[in-house]
């Protein structure tokens, strides 16, 4: 087994440490988790046919049930 040490900034590690503990984990099971699954070559996949799915079936969706409701967090992104 290969052991990977990385810096983080104070804000990223307390979001991961309350991640971590929503998820009833220890920081260090939450980090391989999350790194396990970034590396599964399934999950990419799939991103990429639900991401495919979203655009081609976006507009039957907003026909049927209207625009999507923008987050603020959207909004933030658009103005920078």
């Amino acid at each position: 087994m290969k052991q990977l040490n990385v810096r983080l900034d104070d804000a990223v590690h307390e979001a991961l440490e309350q991640r971590a503990e929503a998820a009833g984990m220890s920081l260090p099971d939450y980090a391989r988790r999350v790194l396990a699954e970034e590396a599964d070559e399934r999950r990419e996949r799939f991103l990429t046919a639900a991401a495919h799915f979203a655009q081609a079936w976006a507009p039957a969706f907003e026909e049927e049930f209207g625009p999507y409701p923008r987050s603020t967090r959207d909004a933030t992104a658009d103005a920078a």
